[in-house]
């Protein structure tokens, strides 16, 4: 995907880019409304006055213990971050809504001028990638905040003494969500496809002119 398209997406790309795009969408706002109606042993309303009205938005939920899906792969607990992807940039809300809304349009642009109509792979990696900067941003518009629920790896220690900057010594210290996944999923097909596809374009430009000529 470096240069311009053979042929521009037609429908049946444009249906794998929503298609990919509802289910990234549908998966974590459903994935959310469950995790907070059901860990903690009580539904947990967040109201966006609430949210702006606090200091510390672990004083909006209640205490839980972690359900533990797998032990030591998997544990589901509420976490209300204010902040990006593993909690970066605390407080900079409308900094990071007006990145996804730029990302959200990059990742058009390179859909309509960089994907042509065979380009499957790419388009489902594009949608998943749409779906987890829209869900995230769905939350900071409604919520001011991110609803997170996901620890992998909970407990699983780092090894020599190691720790993270913020002094956790968890090979996985964060939590996060399925937007945050659709998110690592979509970029990380596009760099595979990218990387394994490089001559793509070139080939197809070589094969029409054979064809043409």
């Amino acid at each position: 995907m470096v240069t311009g398209p053979l042929r521009p997406p037609g429908r049946g790309a444009w249906v794998t880019l929503l298609a990919a795009l509802l289910f990234g969408v549908a998966t974590d706002l459903g994935s959310k409304w469950a995790a907070f109606r059901w860990i903690a042993g009580a539904p947990v309303t967040v109201s966006r006055e609430a949210v702006l009205s606090v200091d510390h938005l672990g004083a909006l939920l209640p205490p839980h213990n972690p359900v533990v899906v797998i032990p030591s792969v998997l544990d589901l607990t509420l976490v209300l971050n204010p902040g990006a992807v593993f909690g970066i940039g605390a407080g900079q809300r409308w900094l990071f809504i007006g990145f996804t809304l730029l990302a959200v349009v990059f990742s058009l642009w390179i859909f309509l001028k960089w994907t042509t109509a065979q380009d499957r792979l790419a388009h489902l990696a594009l949608g998943l990638l749409l779906s987890g900067g829209i869900g995230n941003l769905y939350d900071r518009l409604r919520f001011a905040c991110v609803r997170d629920f996901l620890h992998p790896l909970p407990g699983v220690r780092l090894p020599w003494g190691i720790t993270w900057p913020n002094g956790s010594d968890e090979v996985w210290p964060y939590v996060s969500n399925l937007a945050d996944l659709w998110l690592i999923v979509g970029i990380a097909v596009l760099l595979v496809y990218s990387w394994r596809k490089p001559g793509h374009h070139e080939a197809g430009e070589r094969v029409e002119a054979d064809e043409g000529g």
